[in-house]
Parts: structure tokens; sequence; C-alpha cells
């Protein structure tokens, strides 16, 4: 049934929990709204529509405003975007992050956890920031695991402006959101995993085709990889 949920959301980003226990009821599934809510927390989905504040943050877990609204993105490292998804395997599921570079799509680091410790994503982050330097403007979604000091605190100490998506509002991060379309649709969705290490083999191996062998028309039907590197020389 979560595999059925993430392909829903994936479809339908705007149902909420009650438009999708319903969709389900409709295919035979056993889904009250309790039920489909509890999964929703747990693999991380949310409709796009903006609900009411309902908690306070985390003391220590600072959130920032949305930067990108109305600005022209023209360069390779001005922005840099993360974002969190649901996995399915055989048995269980695993969270995916992945940092993009906003302007070539290029995926910049990504890592797999079966956990929403903020670790995996930290460690994503420190592996594109020594691969590729530094960007303008990092953004995320206000998540727990982009909330938190550890992972604010590289950005913080480079200077990176920091800023943080509408809560309820997947699509101003528009460009991962594609990303994911693209990924389960074209590799996980065509896979059974069975286990965090088939899951963790056929992921790169798709990330390294969408990076070096899948050209977007966006791109000049480039690749992201030869788009950034392009873009990355004409810069220096």
């Amino acid at each position: 049934m979560m595999r059925r949920l993430d392909e829903l959301h994936l479809k339908c980003p705007f149902y909420g929990s009650r438009k999708l226990a319903d969709a389900l009821r409709k295919e035979g599934e056993d889904a009250n709204r309790k039920r489909i809510q509890r999964m929703m927390r747990q693999m991380g989905l949310e409709a796009i529509a903006p609900k009411p504040k309902t908690s306070e943050p985390h003391p220590e877990h600072v959130r920032y405003p949305y930067l990108l609204r109305g600005l022209e993105i023209s360069r390779v490292n001005q922005v840099w975007a993360t974002d969190i998804t649901y996995i399915p395997m055989r048995a269980g599921f695993v969270y995916l992050v992945a940092i993009m570079d906003w302007y070539s799509r290029r995926v910049l680091a990504w890592r797999i956890s079966n956990t929403l410790d903020p670790r995996f994503c930290v460690d994503a982050l420190e592996e594109a920031l020594e691969r590729f330097g530094k960007p303008e403007i990092f953004n995320s979604d206000q998540g727990s695991q982009f909330t938190a000091a550890e992972f604010i605190e590289p950005l913080r100490e480079r200077g990176i402006a920091i800023s943080m998506d509408g809560r309820g509002r997947c699509l101003d991060n528009v460009f991962i959101e594609r990303l994911w379309r693209s990924l389960k649709y074209e590799e996980v969705y065509l896979h059974t995993y069975g286990d965090v290490a088939a899951a963790r083999t056929g992921i790169g191996r798709y990330l390294g085709f969408y990076n070096t062998e899948r050209p977007h028309q966006a791109l000049g039907y480039q690749t992201p990889a030869a788009f950034y590197d392009r873009e990355s020389r004409k810069a220096a």
C-alpha cells in the first residue's frame, strides 16, 4: 500500500490524506484516513496545498525564508537544492536524499538511509561541498533534517544564504520533484530491490545515467554533467 500511495502522490501531489484514502479504497485497499495519515508521515509525503500551522518548531531549529521567488537562476553554483524521498523495497523501504545544482540539474551528491536521522543528509552535503565548492544559496524544505544545527552550520560557516520552502509547497523545489518522478518511473518502479545494497546499486546506476547520459531539453539537449562542467569553465 505504501508503494501505491507513493505512486498516487507523484501523480496527484495536490491530494491530501482524505482524497488519497478515497482513491485507495476505490482500488480495493483497506485505507482509512488515519492509516493514510500515519503512512504519509512515515514516508515524508505532504500535499502541496498550504496547511494551517499546527505546531511550533523546536527552539534549536531555526527556520529561514524562501529566497528563490522571482529570482532568475542564470549560472551554476548559484542555487543548490535538496530533498528527501521514499524508496520502496521488497520488504520495507529506505529514504534517499539528493543535492542538486538548480541551473544545470546535476545531482551533486546523494545518500540513502533506513532512518530519518540527519546524518545521511549531512554526509551528502559535505560530499557536495568538498567536490564542487559552494553555492550562493542553498534551498531545502523545513524538514527537521535540514533545520538541524549539524546541517545548518556547514552552510553558515561558509557564508551560504539559506532558503527554505513554504510548508506544504513541494513545488517550491520543482526541479528535485521532477528528478524524483524520473527516478521512480524510470528505475525504482521497474525493479524490486531485495535489500538496501540493491537499492543503493540501482539508484547509483540511475543517477549516473541521469547526470552523464540523459539529455535535457531545457539544457539544449546536453546532459546535466556536461552542462555543469561547461558552465563552470566559463565562470572560472
